[in-house]
């Protein structure tokens, strides 16, 4: 997949890098996890506590509308982020802890592939999302 960072995208759609949106975008680029916007901005905030919330709204929407960013819904009110230039895969939420595992099964691509086929279309594209809770062992 295509190793350029966010803000090198943001730079060639023309986005102006900010000091507080350069922190912004390099808290995103260090997430391990799909943040929504007040965490991003407890996130910056600890960093930088002149960044704003407004702020953080206003750069994760820009973000979002230039194709930078994708949203994600996972059924808890929240609108979470991760950077939509990504290797793809799929979601496993925990309806309990609220975790969110990414993960790619060959069975379940091939599957889908399949399906669309049998259907009598050509895959462009998917998203997957499995709810759980963990096994009490």
């Amino acid at each position: 997949m295509n190793n350029i960072t966010i803000e090198e995208r943001c730079k060639k759609a023309g986005i102006r890098i900010t000091g507080q949106r350069k922190l912004i975008i390099e808290v995103l680029q260090k997430s391990n996890d799909h943040p929504d916007v007040e965490e991003l901005f407890k996130r910056a905030n600890a960093i930088d506590n002149k960044v704003s919330i407004a702020t953080v709204y206003r750069t994760v929407r820009l973000l979002q509308d230039t194709g930078i960013l994708s949203r994600l819904e996972f059924n808890d009110g929240k609108s979470r982020f991760e950077d939509a230039v990504r290797e793809h895969h799929d979601h496993l939420i925990d309806i309990d802890s609220g975790e969110v595992i990414e993960f790619v099964d060959n069975e379940i691509e091939k599957i889908q592939n399949k399906i669309a086929e049998r259907l009598g279309f050509d895959l462009v594209g998917h998203k997957l999302e499995l709810y759980g809770k963990r096994n009490e062992k």
